[in-house]
């Protein structure tokens, strides 16, 4: 994963409108004749006064403007594989750069300002080696059957690496959101951060390294970098970038 990549609905209201015919008559009436007696010493009770029900008032929804969210629009890789939504002010630059051999995806999503968010590779060959492990935290994860390979079912993880007392890997980013097939991490230390998945014909990622320039986060600009990055899972921003990540699946 590069370091330099940053990586509805419309509510309708439906009035049901009662328009009238022309004047209707009036309902019939009807006069009923008592025959029943009289007991001597009493008089004969009232008849009931009829009462036509007061009219009901027609109130019209008028819809909220805090219930209308963003629109979304669904991209579409150049190879016709992979399908993801986003919304609809940011961008896709596809492709992001040189393909793979043999052809494949790249596709970078930025936002309004230009600024990259997460990267899509397909075809992709990896490989990883885990010579020294490093304190973990998992922000969040959650399993993406919609991506499953046989037996191997993805998930999308934010997760970083290293504490203050124990800086990450060298060189990289200790913070990164994206898709793995690496089982979650056990005990107190974990293998560097190696975001990707199984794709035919080999793998595949989609996500980003952690990064305050392009992962804007107010109010967090002098806190320490892995606190920039949990205080980020809270802006609208991440968690659009969540949604749309996990939304990826195949095509058609």
């Amino acid at each position: 994963m590069s370091r330099s990549s940053g990586l509805l609905p419309a509510l309708i209201l439906v009035g049901a409108m009662v328009a009238g015919c022309g004047p209707q008559a009036a309902p019939p009436t009807s006069t009923t004749t008592s025959t029943a007696a009289t007991a001597p010493g009493t008089s004969a009770a009232p008849a009931p006064t009829l009462t036509s029900p007061p009219a009901t008032a027609t109130v019209t929804a008028t819809p909220s403007t805090s219930a209308i969210k963003p629109a979304w629009k669904t991209f579409t890789t150049a190879d016709g594989q992979l399908a993801f939504d986003l919304p609809s002010a940011w961008s896709v630059r596809d492709p992001a750069g040189e393909l793979p051999e043999g052809g494949g995806a790249f596709a970078e999503v930025t936002n309004e300002a230009g600024r990259p968010l997460a990267t899509l590779r397909t075809n992709m060959a990896t490989g990883s080696t885990c010579t020294e492990k490093y304190p973990y935290s998992e922000f969040e994860s959650q399993e993406l059957p919609a991506l499953a390979q046989d037996s191997d079912v993805p998930r999308y993880v934010f997760e970083t690496r290293g504490d203050a007392a124990a800086p990450g890997p060298a060189n990289t980013p200790a913070a990164a959101y994206g898709i793995t097939t690496v089982a979650a991490p056990t005990g107190d230390s974990a293998c560097p951060i190696f975001h990707f998945f199984t794709w035919p014909p080999t793998a595949a990622m989609f996500g980003a390294f952690y990064n305050p320039d392009n992962n804007r986060t107010p109010g967090a600009e002098s806190l320490p970098y892995l606190e920039q990055a949990r205080k980020y899972m809270d802006t609208t921003e991440y968690q659009n970038i969540r949604r749309m990540i996990t939304s990826l699946r195949p095509a058609g």
